[in-house]
Parts: C-alpha cells; structure tokens; sequence
C-alpha cells in the first residue's frame, strides 16, 4: 500500500467552510465509488483553518493519471468538482487550474 499526501486551500470564508464541512459528511454515492474504484483504499480529509490535508493509501492499481482520466469522463464527477470549487482556492504555487497539491514527505520516523 502506498500513502500520497497533499494540500489545499479553502476560501477563508467560516460560512463557505461550514457548508464544504456539511457537503463532505454526505458526500455522493457517484464520488465515492469513484475514489473505491481508482484504486483508492482509504482517503482521509483533515482540516486547520482554511487549509485541507489529504492523506490517500491506495493500492498498485492506482494511478494519478487513470483517475485524472476517469474523472474527466465521469459527469458527475465533473458536477462534484465544480460545486467543491466554489469553496476551494489554488494553494500559492499551484498550476492554473490545479487544486490538490502532492506534497513532499521530509520526516519520517
């Protein structure tokens, strides 16, 4: 199993927040079976202030590449990710058009 983590940030807005928070304690059957079926074992979501950390083990199956592809061909993925966007901003850094940012391991014990 490997574990990728990455960053993003929220509008730091409490209200937009909130709601993100509510979104995400009900996410779409259609998202999740996306993420099950990338390859995607456990993904996990934590939150400080405004920024969000993803933490995803995933098995040999996944690739970034596959699940970028699939997403674009899945409409309600699409829909998914258009709706979170109201809520989410590019970490400084970020790619025109790039959200969730791999981050770099620099400890480990």
């Amino acid at each position: 199993m490997k574990r990728y983590c990455l960053a993003l940030d929220l509008v730091d807005d409490v209200k937009l927040i909130e709601e993100y928070k509510q979104y995400h304690q009900s996410v779409w059957p259609e998202i999740k079976e996306s993420i099950s079926s990338s390859g995607i074992e456990n993904l996990e979501i934590y939150l400080t202030g405004n920024r969000l950390f993803m933490i995803m083990e995933v098995n040999e199956s996944f690739s970034f590449e596959a699940k970028g592809a699939a997403d674009l061909a899945n409409p309600k993925v699409q829909e998914w990710e258009t709706l979170m966007w109201k809520f989410q901003q590019a970490l400084p850094g970020a790619k025109p058009g790039e959200k969730w940012i791999l981050m770099d391991q620099i400890f480990t014990l």
